[in-house]
């Protein structure tokens, strides 16, 4: 393996000096203001235009962002997106940065969903919520600008699951054709009933610690046999053919990384054309630092070009 990218590794150093305890160590509240405090940007990219309300959710009213990008034409590829932190922290604001930049990257609509978040509403709210998001937009897609034909979804860590679970759901329900799906450091495993490499090797100091990832998922999920519920843990699912296209980006020093690799293997193994990369000298996280780390671009890129060529088909 690589070793540690050098901005990578002044970012660590940075964190270690504020001395503040790992996410598993903090109370919900807590661990929601530090990643406001890690991922929002000062001076986040223009984009088009962008618009903020709810939709009509299984829970209630559903709040989301939709951005369009500078440039492009009418109608628009749809890209729906689930932002990441664990099923319990994370938001709108948290993953702007990243949306601003795809909106513009791959010229296309970027539906950020800010679905309900544990312990408050565990599993499967969260899926629920996400897969009436998705429905939504492909039936309003031309209210916003976009082509409800052409619709992809996408999210990076517990956005990457509940990515992976709608296009579970919707070819288990016979739900939309949904034309790619983006899935980046994805938690799909369910860590008390397999084992990775990868989460020995990065237990502890790159920023998501294993017993950090624990601790989401004690709070996501409320009873024990949702550990074996594919729409849970999408590597749990026994048959993963029908699915749509994925790219899936995996980070050398993130204890996720095995989970991704053997689930960007499963899906070609079950005739899924996939695009995977390893970004061998980062850790889980990465693409949201785009004022930090160089290579966040050069995933939003490879993400970007890939959903282009999906709603180009």
């Amino acid at each position: 393996m690589d070793d540690l990218d050098p901005q990578v590794e002044r970012l660590l150093e940075r964190i270690d000096q504020q001395r503040t305890p790992p996410t598993h160590g903090m109370s919900v509240p807590t661990a929601r203001d530090r990643l406001d405090e890690l991922f929002t940007t000062p001076d986040p990219e223009p984009v088009g235009e962008i618009e903020e309300f709810s939709i009509e959710g299984p829970g209630g009213p559903l709040p989301v962002r939709v951005y369009a990008p500078e440039t492009g034409t009418e109608p628009y590829g749809v890209f729906v997106t689930f932002h990441g932190g664990g099923w319990v922290v994370g938001g709108l604001d948290t993953h702007d940065p990243v949306c601003r930049a795809l909106a513009n990257a791959a010229d296309c609509l970027v539906v950020s969903v800010d679905y309900r978040l544990a312990p408050e509403h565990p599993f499967p709210a969260a899926v629920e919520d996400c897969y009436a998001a998705t429905e939504w937009a492909v039936d309003y897609a031309d209210e916003l600008g976009g082509d409800g034909e052409r619709v992809a979804v996408g999210g990076d860590s517990a956005g990457g699951n509940l990515a992976a679970a709608v296009t579970l759901v919707a070819r288990d329900r016979d739900g939309p054709e949904l034309c790619h799906q983006s899935l980046v450091y994805p938690s799909v495993n369910s860590p008390s009933l397999q084992e990775f490499d990868s989460y020995e090797e990065n237990a502890e100091g790159y920023l998501l610690e294993r017993a950090s990832a624990e601790w989401y998922y004690d709070r996501y999920l409320d009873q024990p046999t949702d550990a074996r519920n594919a729409y849970a843990a999408p590597l749990m699912a026994r048959d993963l053919s029908g699915l749509p296209p994925a790219t899936v980006i995996t980070a050398g020093f993130d204890p996720l990384r095995d989970e991704g690799i053997a689930y960007a293997d499963r899906l070609d193994a079950a005739g899924v054309p996939v695009t995977h990369e390893c970004f061998e000298g980062m850790i889980h996280g990465f693409l949201n630092l785009v004022d930090t780390i160089d290579r966040s671009r050069d995933a939003i890129a490879l993400l970007a070009d890939d959903l282009r060529d999906a709603f180009a088909q």
